[in-house]
């Protein structure tokens, strides 16, 4: 249902290659604004000056614009609620932690590391919460006064209130934490850097989202920044408590949550081997959502006309490589061969092609290409499926060789296919395979096994494009002179 007042948001840190359980975090919220007609607004988390980057910052732009996603606000577009970078909103933080330690909501703790550690291990010890204490949660101002003389520093605490917190999440319903579960938390580091905990409710606030969608992973969070909330409503910074909404877990090998360190992870790995970015973010889409119980295939615009809320499943989703490669081989199919022909460019270029750039030849290419977009499953499987087109020699595959010429007579088939191919048809695919077939019934020899032995000598491989139309692109005395070849090596 179309609801404009909706504003959702994606706010990545600029550390290292994307990851794929993020992108469905953005394609998530994406979805959601185009189906409802609201807004997105993209922000930099990049205030950890020791993990974010510039190049992983304009890495996250670059794989955004590569997926197709598109913002209302954000890094590129503007907005009312610049700047999008929190690393250039300091002084917005500073001034709203300022009134929560003025309005009592929040305080300085001078604890030190040692301290917290030594009382948290009592607790443990003893059975307890080992959550911050509270220590310094009613400190006079003698107190404080003398701490400071002696020269200790203190983070911010918000003060969690004393009684349960229940939200109704858009995925997991209600739910309830209870005050021993949920201590005062950090807001503000000694250094007077802000932590997470307080810079995106804070810009949540201000620029008005409506609905936080997020990793199931930040849900003990959620807590936490609800009483901020109610707070900074209180303070006259917010207007009122978004909805959260939980995305379930993608989950790797082993039903372990899929890290940044897994090789599955990083989404730099799906664009190298040649991923539609639609077939991705197909895939991507069932991780935690369904589009009907009989479809998975569906183009982006048909996800986005049915996403809604209500059908985000809580359970964790597996990540399956080999589905996500069948989806994008059913895209690739869905191309028109033209937009396939284009889209398989980068990969018949250096540094993937083996070929030199002028022996590259585009007619070949184009006849080839209407019987290679139904084999691929990834784009770059293309340089391996047509280099006998371009190099000077096919390729030497002692594997594929010995596979195809190790068993009966190749020799004898080869020079009777030849013999039969020389004075075949060659515009006509069906000739050719006619004549293969023939050369066959002569030897005992079903077409199956006749052309292996073709194939291989012509294309360097025993599996690959249609045979009989490969020969016919690449042409009657090319293909001819490769039997010969072949025939010579045999003969050796």
């Amino acid at each position: 249902m179309a609801n404009a007042d909706v504003r959702v948001r994606f706010c990545p840190s600029p550390t290292g290659n994307p990851h794929v359980g993020l992108v469905r975090t953005a394609l998530f919220n994406w979805a959601y604004a185009r189906h409802t007609g609201g807004k997105l607004v993209f922000r930099i988390e990049d205030t950890d000056a020791a993990r974010d980057s510039e190049e992983s910052y304009q890495q996250l732009l670059d794989s955004f614009h590569w997926l197709g996603f598109d913002w209302d606000e954000g890094p590129e577009v503007g907005g009312p609620n610049a700047p999008y970078r929190q690393s250039e909103r300091m002084d917005i933080y500073k001034d709203v932690a300022q009134k929560l330690v003025d309005g009592g909501y929040a305080y300085p703790c001078y604890c030190t590391t040692e301290e917290l550690d030594a009382r948290r291990e009592a607790a443990r010890a003893a059975g307890k919460p080992s959550g911050y204490d509270g220590k310094c949660r009613t400190l006079t101002a003698e107190q404080k006064q003398a701490y400071e003389a002696e020269g200790r520093s203190h983070i911010i605490r918000f003060r969690m209130p004393d009684e349960p917190i229940t939200f109704d999440d858009a995925v997991r319903g209600e739910l309830t934490f209870t005050p021993d579960n949920v201590p005062d938390y950090g807001i503000v580091r000694a250094n007077g850097a802000p932590l997470y905990t307080l810079v995106n409710p804070v810009d949540d606030a201000l620029m008005g989202i409506t609905h936080v969608l997020r990793g199931e992973d930040l849900l003990s969070s959620t807590p936490r920044q609800i009483a901020l909330y109610k707070a900074l409503i209180e303070l006259g910074v917010a207007k009122e408590i978004p909805t959260f909404g939980h995305l379930p877990y993608v989950m790797g090998e082993g039903n372990k949550k899929l890290s940044k360190r897994d090789p599955q992870a990083s989404l730099n790995l799906y664009r190298e081997r040649g991923f539609l970015p639609e077939g991705l973010l197909n895939y991507l889409s069932l991780l935690g959502w369904s589009f009907s119980a009989d479809q998975d295939v569906f183009t982006i615009k048909e996800m986005i006309e049915k996403f809604d809320l209500a059908d985000v499943n809580s359970n964790p989703a597996r990540f399956d490589l080999k589905k996500a490669e069948a989806i994008n081989a059913d895209h690739i199919r869905m191309l028109d061969v033209k937009d396939f022909a284009a889209a398989c460019e980068p990969w018949l270029q250096a540094p993937h092609a083996n070929w030199a750039p002028e022996d590259f030849d585009r007619t070949k290419w184009e006849a080839i290409a209407p019987h290679a977009q139904t084999r691929l499953t990834v784009l770059s499987d293309i340089t391996a499926n047509v280099d006998f087109l371009f190099l000077k020699e096919p390729v030497e595959d002692e594997a594929s060789w010995t596979k195809a010429m190790g068993k009966g007579d190749p020799v004898a088939l080869l020079t009777t296919a030849r013999a039969k191919l020389e004075t075949a048809d060659w515009s006509s695919p069906e000739a050719l395979k006619e004549a293969v077939l023939a050369a066959g019934e002569e030897h005992g020899l079903k077409l199956g096994k006749a052309q292996a032995p073709v194939r291989v000598a012509v294309t360097g491989r025993t599996v690959g494009l249609p045979l009989f139309e490969s020969l016919e692109i690449l042409g009657k005395d090319k293909s001819l002179a490769r039997i010969d070849a072949a025939l010579a090596k045999l003969t050796a």
